[in-house]
Order: C-alpha cells, then structure tokens, then sequence
C-alpha cells in the first residue's frame, strides 16, 4: 500500500495498524496525519511503546499518557482511582484520536488494560470509549519482553486488536535503505529464509571496520557490553570526573521496582565530552526521552551543561520519578535526567536511523535482534560487524507467520478504496473532522498552518516566564501554581536565571538567615555542592527543594 492510500484510510477515521518493513515510512505517515489533525484543530494523543520512539512523533510513552504507569494489569478499583484523577480526565475528554508507535512491543495484556482505561475514561462502552485509534509498527522488530519465561505474544491476539475493527495499512515503498545489497538481505531475513550468499556477505564482513565519514554508534545485544562501552570511552576523557548518586525514599520494595523501571542509573559519572543521552521526557526544558548530546561543561553548581546535537544548550537538573497510589507517594527517587550513550542496546536502537554504525551479533539472544540493528543502517557501508552468530539471521515465527495475514488484509482494504472516487474521499474526510469538532475552513486551517511553523521562533523559554512572574513578588508556590508546574522546577529556573545573569535579584525567596546559617555549615562540612550529601548530613530536616534554593545564596 501506498503512503497516500493509508492516509486516506486514517483521514476517514476508521481504526488502522500501519505497519511496513524498516525505511517504508511509517513514521511519516503519523507525522503527517498529526499535522493534518492539528491544523484542524482536532486533539490528538501521541505516544509510544517506549519513550524513544515517542520522540520520533513528539509524544510520550503509552502508559505516561493513559495512567497505566509502570503496571501491565489494572484491577476495576485502580481504574475507579484514574477516573478520579482531574488532569487524566481532561486529558481523555478532549482526546479524538489516539496514536501508539511501536506496538509491536506492547503486551496484549497492556494493550487491553489502556482499552479498558480509555473506555472507563471516556465513559462510553465503545471499543477504546470510541476514539479513533491509530498503531503503528513492524512485528519483525523486537518483541514485548516477558516474564518468567512466558510465551512471546504480540498484540494482535489481544481482546482490544479483535474490537477495533482493525484496518491493515502495510506500506511497500522503501525510503531508508538506498542500497540494494542491504535492502536484499532484509528482505530475506524478514522472509525466514536467509541464502548462503548473504549469509557470506555478513561473514566476510566480521571484523572488518569500514572507513567511512559518518559519526559510527555501536550497538551491542547486552546491556553489560553496553555499560563496559561507556565506562572505557569515559575513561578516556582527561577531565576530571563527576559522580551523580540517585536519592531515594518510599517502601523499599515499590523504591527498587520503580528504580529497574526508569533508564536513569543509580550512580552516573560525568566527564566533560561524555555522550550523554536523555532519559525523560521534559519538553519545556528543551529535551524528550532518546535526546542525544555531549557534556560541554558544568555550571557553578556542579550540574552539567549539555549540548545537543540539534545545537541547544541544556543546564541540566534533577528529575524526579514517583509511585502514586490515591494521591499518596509510595516511592520516589531523583537522579539527573541522563546516561551514557557512546553504546546503546539494540533493543534502545528500534527506530533510529543511522549512516553508520559498529554493531555486534555474536551474542544475539532472541530473534529479531539481528533484523533490526541491520535494519537502522541506510546502505550496507556504513556497517561495521563487529561479531555474528546464527541467532543474529532469525525472526519469530509468529511475526513470519502473522505477516503473510497482514498482507493479506491490506491488500483487501487497498481493493477496497478503488471503489471510492476524490469527492466520495474528501466527504468522508471532512465528516470526520466535523465530528471530532474541526475545522474544515480553509481560512481558520491556512491560520493553524502558520501558527504550527512560526512557533519555534516565537516560543519563549519557559524559565522566561517564570522570571516575568516572579517580577510580579508572587511567593514561590503561588509561581508554581500559577504555571501548573512543580517547586523544584521552579526552582531549577531561578538557577539557570542566576547562571545566565547572576545579577538577577532573588532576595525574596532568600531563606532565614538561621536556615541559611546552617545549610552553609553543611555543604562546607561535606565540602560538595551536590544536595545528597547535604541531606542526609541534616538528617532530612530540610527538603531537596530547601537545600536547592538555598545553594543560590551561598
């Protein structure tokens, strides 16, 4: 199916997977339905199975959006709880079409409970509380990781797939890989059966680096690789290194589940020129989950600056991630918003596009693994085979077996659309934004087009608004409630305000010269700046967002 063909499909509002080799242009096709929504004034939720892939369509992951969390399963009375939470409610009311990327690593069992979630949310017993619901992604990449040995299940098999009234939209034009050679040994992968002439090719090319112009990432199997990677590339750097402890609090139990869900490490060390990379999304603070940049300093404080490679420079504060429960907090822990990224896994890898690329196979554990890392390489060049092994060449039986029925369906639907001409289309069209509650005026959309292109250069800093307010004397919490945000972002604004211009007048949040007195005490006794040390000398007596706003005066 043609790009235009599947457009068409999603514009008339019915439920579709798009779905199509590595390079067919999948992620084009949401992106441009997103823009098509929008400039029609029609909200649209945009996520991901994980958080970067969502940086590809600029969402967030799946479960941030509906308020699953870190569960796969919801009992009736934690979906009771979500409903009772206002900005999810808002969020889900005024939400007429729902993106999820990368389905392909989503569980069924997942897929099912943001169903139920959607229909609970929007009170409605129609199949997602009658959203339009678009996926997209490709069964030959990585499947949902499992537990406990369980059969891989992918998410057609769910009870939610089977509601949907799914149409298939598999894409068949190439726009990655302009190499024959590369493009014919995916296809054979994808096919299940790889012919000794490729398998030779791969071979031969076994430790053998290319030479080539582009910035080479490595991709390995293992996290372990990954991790013994970065740590040598940090070792060469000459700077003097840096070390970023997590803080933790809550039942130890949810603490340490929470920690092995969340990208960020327990102990990050920095040096300047680390390749770093972004571990959560904070879109006002200029970076999403998979932002990729190089450590060019750190500020007075001790926090790192970084670079990214779109050019912007980021004064990089701690994040914090939580375990809510009825509004209570079970677990919460706060750690800088980073990792090293001179490696990333394979598994990281789903979705990049690369020129070049040093990958290693021969510890390949699943199928798929192989698919995919050849798969982000535009021309075979730019690949540099570090090892092989006959994992590497397999994919999952069920995605070979499940792709024969995709083609199948979508050539059916492709049928299906010869049967309509252009006015029949664009009616259908427009009866699908006048129902969503768009605009079709030609007027009101040329406006929202101009609007969309113009604002990268018109929008302002938020930490630029924030110092708009704080001209106003407003106390801090009345700041942080006026911008919906919390103190400790707040605060990290009055920070990067101070780096930037260190004659900004602050002497209205200054704490009690009694306050001041002691916290001073303590960061010359731990002889640091970092908060950490600090807290835990104090026993806890003053908050993380305490210590923060002292450390401006000291």
């Amino acid at each position: 199916m043609k790009q235009k063909d599947a457009l068409n499909i999603l514009k008339a509002g019915r439920n579709a997977y798009v779905t199509g080799a590595a390079g067919s242009g999948k992620t084009h096709v949401l992106n441009e339905y997103i823009s098509y929504l929008k400039h029609r004034g029609v909200s649209v939720g945009i996520t991901a199975s994980t958080g970067i892939a969502a940086t590809h369509i600029g969402g967030v992951t799946i479960h941030s959006w509906s308020g699953v969390g870190i569960k796969e399963t919801l009992s009736g009375m934690d979906i009771e709880d979500l409903t009772q939470k206002e900005y999810l409610w808002k969020r889900f009311d005024k939400t007429q079409v729902l993106i999820i990327d990368e389905v392909s690593m989503l569980s069924p069992r997942l897929f099912d409970t943001v169903e139920r979630v959607c229909r609970a949310m929007k009170q409605s017993d129609n199949p997602f509380g009658g959203m339009q619901v678009v996926l997209s992604g490709d069964f030959f990449q990585l499947p949902p990781i499992t537990r406990d040995g369980d059969e891989t299940e992918f998410i057609h098999t769910s009870e939610a797939w089977a509601s949907m009234d799914v149409r298939v939209c598999y894409l068949d034009e190439q726009f990655r890989h302009d190499d024959t050679v590369l493009l014919k040994i995916l296809n054979e992968m994808r096919g299940g059966d790889v012919s000794p002439a490729t398998r030779a090719i791969l071979q031969n090319m076994c430790g053998e680096k290319q030479r080539h112009d582009a910035v080479s990432t490595r991709l390995y199997t293992h996290n372990a690789d990954v991790d013994a990677e970065n740590e040598r590339e940090l070792a060469r750097l000459p700077d003097r290194e840096r070390t970023y402890e997590m803080s933790a609090k809550g039942k130890a139990s949810i603490v340490e589940s929470l920690k092995k869900s969340i990208l960020a490490p327990e102990t990050l060390r920095l040096k300047k020129g680390a390749a770093v990379m972004f571990v959560k999304n904070a879109f006002d603070e200029g970076y999403v989950n998979g932002t990729l940049g190089t450590v060019e300093g750190f500020d007075a404080s001790g926090a790192p600056i970084v670079r990214t490679c779109s050019g912007k420079k980021i004064f990089v504060q701690k994040a914090e991630w939580a375990v809510e429960e009825n509004n209570k907090v079970l677990a919460r822990v706060e750690q800088l918003p980073l990792r090293l990224a001179w490696a990333i896994t394979v598994h990281k890898s789903q979705g990049m596009s690369m020129d070049a690329a040093e990958i290693d196979l021969s510890k390949s554990f699943v199928p798929g693994q192989g698919y995919v890392a050849l798969s982000r390489l535009r021309r075979l060049s730019g690949l540099s085979l570090i090892g092989l092994n006959d994992m590497a060449f397999a994919v999952h039986p069920h995605a070979a077996k499940l792709d024969a029925h995709l083609h199948h369906e979508s050539a059916k639907w492709e049928k299906v659309l010869t049967r309509f001409g252009n006015k029949e289309m664009d009616e259908m069209h427009i009866t699908f934004i006048q129902k969503c509650g768009g605009t079709t005026n030609e007027k009101e959309i040329e406006e929202n087009k101009k609007k969309a292109a113009a604002a990268p250069e018109e929008r302002i800093l938020t930490r630029e608004k924030t110092k708009r307010i704080v001209a106003k004397g407003l106390s801090l919490a009345d700041i942080a409630k006026e911008r919906g945000q919390t103190l400790g972002t707040i605060i990290s604004h009055l920070e990067k305000l101070k780096t930037e211009d260190p004659t900004f007048d602050l002497n209205l949040y200054k704490p009690r010269e009694k306050d001041l007195k002691i916290i001073r005490a303590a960061f010359k006794k731990t002889g640091d700046t970092k908060l950490t040390p600090v807290y835990e000398h104090l026993g806890g007596r003053y908050s993380y967002e305490a210590l923060r706003l002292a450390r401006l005066f000291l």
